[in-house]
């Protein structure tokens, strides 16, 4: 994929390929452990906490459960006493069991979601509350390695277009969806190396 996906940015976009340059090779690789429910599962927990105390939380989330992820019917019926004294808070503790019980009941098929296109795939996630279109594209790009998705709305890319770009503001979803209309169908491939150049 990557030889393909850096030619085609190299060809269309300059500045592209000068922040291509700059960082170096392709290093994306999915997160291919767990299951799709584990994964959506810590992005919940992981957001708007640091690195370090989501991962605190999440490493006593499972230690309530043996040591590995609780599956969608366990986190239903774990007591929210529990839950919370693993550092939860009660908002966190609310979107964990509205996906579990969306993942128990099958209303997001998450045995079978990576057969669906990013689209459907986004619909689906979105149902369930704490997950927005931006862990959604996260899934699509990080766990299932989707290469055309361009997170427009994520602070990062646009703080890398403006710096690529020499815009004099942040640019909105709308500008970056603009600028990033040549990188397709390669759009998670030039926002990896967008974040990257921030590093």
């Amino acid at each position: 994929m990557s030889r393909a996906a850096l030619a085609h940015l190299r060809r269309a976009d300059p500045v592209l390929a000068r922040v291509i340059a700059r960082v170096g090779p392709f290093r994306l690789r999915p997160r291919a452990d767990g299951t799709h429910f584990d994964h959506v599962a810590r992005a919940i927990v992981y957001q708007q906490l640091s690195g370090a105390a989501a991962s605190t939380i999440h490493g006593r989330l499972t230690a309530l459960f043996g040591g590995a992820p609780p599956t969608p019917r366990q986190l239903l019926a774990a007591p929210d006493d529990a839950l919370r004294g693993a550092g939860l808070s009660r908002q966190k503790l609310g979107y964990l069991k509205d996906l579990a019980a969306h993942a128990a009941s099958g209303a997001v098929p998450f045995a079978t979601l990576h057969t669906l296109d990013d689209d459907a795939i986004v619909a689906a996630l979105t149902r369930v509350k704490g997950v927005g279109r931006w862990t959604a594209q996260m899934f699509l790009i990080f766990r299932l390695g989707r290469p055309n998705v361009l997170p427009d709305a994520d602070l990062g890319i646009q703080k890398a277009v403006r710096l690529a770009y020499g815009l004099r503001r942040l640019p909105g979803p709308a500008r970056v969806q603009r600028i990033g209309a040549p990188w397709s169908p390669w759009c998670s491939v030039a926002s990896w190396y967008l974040w990257r150049s921030l590093d």
